[in-house]
């Protein structure tokens, strides 16, 4: 545990240098995203026929804990490919730590550490922007901030995982194009995913994206049972604890020779 703290707190100082970078994704995208999808198009969707597809609920309540969950998808797909990346390969951070009494395990969960903190300010951000529109109509709608983050990690994990394999950055085209932007836009953030072809409906249960979302946005909208958390709970914390222990091996192969 020492060891993670001290891989986390390396993390948090190099932020602290560009964080700055960071704004626009962070702050300035949601705000933007919500303004043109959930209230521009939304508006559209609401004169029509698909408040009634959407539970009763407008299209911006029902966009909004969709974005929030795939936001932290998409933040962790970043984290968990060219940052780490560039310690493996390029930079070489991890062969230096393990220069020192920081082992193969401290960085693997050091590195969950931070990802878990970045999630948090980026989802965190994301909801306070929900608020500021009014987008959140339970309080248990707080909630939907570490389902974001637990989807977030559901895909850092074995992302990471699978960078540790990797020595140059073309496989995350692969990862980007045919996993995060499909899982992006069919997994039930912009539409139900009862309007998918059948056999598509149970790829998008099958994947964390869908727990994720379904998870925030029954949390937003105050009409999630305790059943429906734990086995959505459940789906992603599965998904985080197979990707660790394939970070684990993929990472003592890379970095112990």
């Amino acid at each position: 545990m020492t060891a993670a703290v001290h891989v986390l707190e390396y993390n948090a100082r190099v932020y602290r240098r560009i964080w700055r970078g960071t704004l626009f994704g962070t702050i300035l995208s949601p705000i933007l995203f919500l303004a043109s999808m959930g209230l521009g198009l939304g508006a559209f969707v609401d004169q029509g026929a698909g408040a009634a597809a959407l539970g009763g609920v407008s299209y911006a309540m029902f966009l909004a804990p969709g974005l929030l969950a795939a936001q932290g998808m998409q933040t962790a797909g970043f984290e968990a490919t060219y940052p780490v990346m560039g310690r493996i390969v390029w930079d070489k951070t991890y062969h230096g730590m393990l220069a020192t009494p920081i082992t193969v395990a401290g960085i693997v969960f050091g590195q969950l550490g931070w990802f878990v903190v970045r999630l948090f300010i980026v989802t965190g951000i994301f909801f306070l922007v929900m608020v500021g529109f009014g987008l959140v109509s339970s309080p248990l709608g707080v909630l939907a901030v570490p389902a974001a983050v637990l989807t977030g990690l559901s895909f850092a994990a074995p992302i990471m995982a699978f960078t540790a394999t990797q020595r140059n950055d073309t496989g995350f085209n692969a990862i980007f194009r045919f996993l995060i932007i499909p899982l992006f836009i069919f997994s039930g953030t912009f539409f139900p995913i009862d309007r998918l072809p059948p056999a598509m409906q149970v790829v998008a249960r099958l994947t964390p994206t869908w727990h994720g979302v379904t998870l925030a946005r029954g949390f937003t909208l105050g009409t999630i049972d305790a059943a429906a958390v734990v086995i959505h709970g459940a789906v992603l914390v599965g998904f985080i604890a197979i990707g660790t222990a394939a970070a684990l091996l993929t990472f003592r192969r890379a970095l112990v020779k």
